[in-house]
């Protein structure tokens, strides 16, 4: 592992059943790095996401956060959890409770943060995220493009060194893409490194480090963004690009 990488994928197979998802995947990422993930449907992106916070348990490899074996037997997945955020498709707010409310949850319950100190702190992220006059508001009040936001926060909230994004506006009405995107684009700019699966060519072109292609549970190309988006070095790479740009 380099001395500035925080996030080391080796050798990392998956399968489901007989199906063999990930095969052999190995890279690096880098500290404030932003690692885009583009790839057609089925070629293992998501996979690779879940598996890094544990969702899903790799079969053999090895995943390492700061050069912590992430997938040992041995780990502490919840602490694991605190230190790698997520955000899904779906927003998984708990409906009963406000934008703040769920914003707080994580750090009280989890790191038992005492609630005043939670609450100034969901209150500066629910700003941070362009959402300054909802913070009472119910997830059924809100937009798909606010909830997803408050995910976002609520990711935040638990002050995670590395953030996984997994095609967190392919639910959204296209008009409400690009405020999700602008939170994500400020985060990069802050040098949060964050590992992003996504169909968005055009985040991934000017927010992106690093492209990585994956095709049939393989890391098809993996080059620095503007690189890849100029020309391609492999033949999977460019049939990719010739379908979409």
């Amino acid at each position: 592992m380099s001395n500035d990488a925080i996030v080391e994928f080796e050798d990392v197979n998956k399968y489901f059943g007989q199906t063999h998802v990930l095969k052999d995947v190995s890279m690096e990422v880098e500290e404030q790095e932003v690692t885009v993930i583009i790839g057609p449907s089925g070629s293992g992106k998501s996979t690779l996401l879940r598996c890094t916070n544990r969702l899903e348990e790799i079969q053999s490899g090895q995943i390492r956060l700061d050069g912590d074996a992430i997938s040992a037997s041995d780990a502490d997945v919840d602490q694991l959890r605190q230190r790698i955020g997520m955000v899904f498709q779906s927003f998984n707010l708990f409906p009963h409770m406000t934008a703040k409310e769920n914003i707080m949850l994580g750090p009280t319950e989890v790191k038992g943060i005492p609630e005043e100190e939670a609450s100034e702190r969901a209150e500066s992220l629910i700003d941070k995220v362009g959402l300054g006059d909802q913070g009472d508001s119910y997830p059924e009040e809100l937009s798909g493009g606010q909830q997803q936001r408050v995910a976002i926060a609520r990711a935040l909230a638990m002050d995670p060194d590395v953030m996984l994004f997994d095609e967190v506006t392919s639910a959204l009405d296209p008009e409400l893409v690009g405020e999700v995107l602008d939170v994500m684009e400020d985060l990069a700019t802050g040098g949060m490194t964050m590992l992003v699966v996504t169909h968005e060519m055009g985040f991934a072109r000017e927010v992106g480090d690093t492209i990585t292609l994956m095709s049939d549970g393989k890391i098809a190309e993996r080059r620095p963004a503007a690189e890849f988006f100029e020309q391609p070095q492999t033949e999977r790479g460019q049939e990719f690009l010739s379908r979409l740009l």
